[in-house]
């Protein structure tokens, strides 16, 4: 199958976790990362997204809106 072939039959949000699933591959079998640093840094971008959503929003803050 071609990439254009593979294209056509993913969903958008199957292509993009095909992209991610794909570039994290790549990049630890080159030696950019390793696996655990991947999961360390998901585990963490899942904190603070869980973080974010349970912390009540407070307009008087200007960082807030950054946050």
């Amino acid at each position: 199958m071609s990439y254009e072939e593979a294209m056509e039959l993913a969903s958008r949000d199957d292509a993009f976790k095909a992209t991610v699933y794909a570039m994290n591959t790549l990049l630890i079998h080159k030696g950019v990362y390793t696996q655990d640093e991947f999961q360390q840094l998901f585990v963490e971008w899942v904190k603070k997204e869980q973080h974010k959503k349970t912390r009540p929003h407070d307009a008087s803050r200007p960082e807030a809106a950054f946050a």
